[in-house]
């Protein structure tokens, strides 16, 4: 089977199209001449926009929670277990491989029905070597991908999918464990809504002994936002959503049509939600969960925000070259998503300084500090709905939420900023370069109760 891709469609096309290139053209000369003219009027313009978009984002957050506080009832079993392939793209996993496959192992789903690929590169001899020997059910197989441009994820999940025979289809990362009941709960959601595309599952971050340091922390308190929060309240609210990079299940049939996955974006999957509403489709969510390790220290956390920042960039880019087939709803989604996610993280290091800078000259002066009231007020709007939604997300994933990650956010997300700059500059200079993350062996997660079942154990 061929599946019809075009290099140049998504994010491989770098040039913006002229009605893009005109609108950014005249926004930075109208920027750029009113400074000149008006400076100090100009400035007050730009604190109040982006004091406006602080105010939309912690609305936008209030609503989700509230949309999600109702979760919809779960579907009923379906009359027959669809044919079901998993998909996981590895690149210079050897440590990790055979603990996937044993996680991949205990998926619950019958046996007969079940397909599976290891998708590995074909110069990584020494993951090619671990998944050989690992123990591996017989329904997982190995995949190579023929050495090739660009290498990344998407590049290689698309070399798998005229190989695809299920009628739904998941892909896991390396360092993942699905709960057991994962695919069972996707195929009951598909066979109930004809016009579901797409399911995603909740990211958790496993708990144990590695969950104590501060960017693990606040890296699983982000996630339980995201992930608990977040989509379910989009999902409830019919919006379109971008993808987790792992747990989301696909109808077959319909990622053909739309060409795969785009093998140059490296947010493949943020691109993927908002292509699959714009072909119609609707998107949703299961609560049977995939637990993730956190990143780690800085030095592995700072390339994956990075290149989730750099492709969040991609898809804007992409998806705005023709609005009008997000339609308003999509519009806005893609705005309250990836939009403010790329604004806040160039916004968050610099407005901490701010505050920092006028305090310490105050406390020096001997004077209270002249930080405008209404600046102030936003601000700490913004807040307090980031800390509701990690704490009702918390709540959710069953991670404690404590008053020191609460003071300690602000911290994390002026590290954003430094990810955005990166981000930036690297979608000039390497816009396809994946920045891969180091993924290590867990010997001491706690993933919940429920995932010690072997794959296929129950009847259809």
């Amino acid at each position: 089977m061929t599946i019809k891709t075009n290099a140049l469609s998504g994010a491989g096309r770098r040039t913006p199209t002229a009605w893009q290139a005109a609108v950014v053209g005249g926004l930075a000369t109208s920027a750029a001449l009113a400074l000149v003219l008006w400076p100090r009027a100009t400035l007050e313009a730009l604190i109040l926009g982006l004091q406006a978009c602080f105010v939309a984002t912690a609305v936008w957050r209030a609503v989700l929670a509230a949309a999600s506080l109702s979760p919809p009832p779960p579907p009923p079993k379906p009359g027959r277990w669809p044919r079901y392939t998993v998909l996981a793209a590895l690149y210079d996993e050897a440590a990790v491989v055979e603990q996937l496959v044993q996680n991949l192992s205990r998926l619950d789903y019958p046996r007969r029905q079940l397909q599976g690929f290891l998708i590995l590169e074909a110069h990584d001899q020494s993951t090619i070597a671990a998944a050989t020997a690992a123990a591996r059910p017989d329904w997982l197989q190995i995949l190579i991908v023929p050495p090739g441009a660009p290498q990344t994820k998407p590049r290689a999940l698309n070399h798998a999918l005229p190989f695809i025979k299920g009628e739904l289809v998941t892909v896991y990362d390396a360092e993942d464990a699905p709960d057991p009941g994962q695919l069972r709960e996707a195929a009951a959601h598909f066979a109930q809504s004809p016009d579901l595309a797409c399911v995603q599952a909740p990211l958790r971050v496993r708990r144990g002994a590695g969950l104590k340091g501060f960017l693990d922390r606040q890296f699983a308190l982000e996630y339980a936002a995201l992930f608990e929060v977040n989509l379910q309240g989009m999902a409830k609210l019919n919006l379109p959503f971008p993808l987790g990079g792992t747990s989301n299940h696909l109808r077959t049939a319909v990622l053909r049509d739309l060409g795969g996955w785009d093998a140059y974006n490296v947010t493949e999957d943020a691109d993927l939600g908002f292509r699959l509403w714009s072909a119609g489709w609707r998107l949703g969510v299961i609560h049977r969960p995939t637990w993730e390790t956190p990143p780690g220290p800085f030095e592995r956390w700072l390339p994956q925000r990075t290149r989730w920042l750099k492709g969040y960039m991609q898809t804007w880019g992409v998806h705005t070259r023709s609005p009008a087939a997000l339609g308003e709803r999509g519009l806005l989604s893609l705005v309250m998503t990836l939009g403010a996610a790329v604004i806040s993280a160039a916004c968050h290091a610099p407005a901490l300084a701010w505050i920092g800078s006028a305090l310490l000259l105050g406390l020096h002066a001997g004077a209270a500090p002249s930080l405008p009231t209404g600046s102030l007020a936003v601000l700490a709007l913004g807040v307090v709905a980031a800390w509701m939604s990690c704490a009702v997300g918390a709540r959710r994933a069953g991670l404690d939420y404590r008053l020191s990650d609460m003071l300690l956010a602000p911290a994390y997300w002026s590290l954003l900023s430094v990810a955005f700059a990166q981000a930036l500059w690297r979608l000039i200079v390497s816009p396809y370069a994946w920045d891969k993350t180091i993924h290590e062996p867990d010997h001491d997660a706690e993933c919940g109760a429920s995932t010690h079942v072997d794959a296929g154990r129950k009847a259809a």
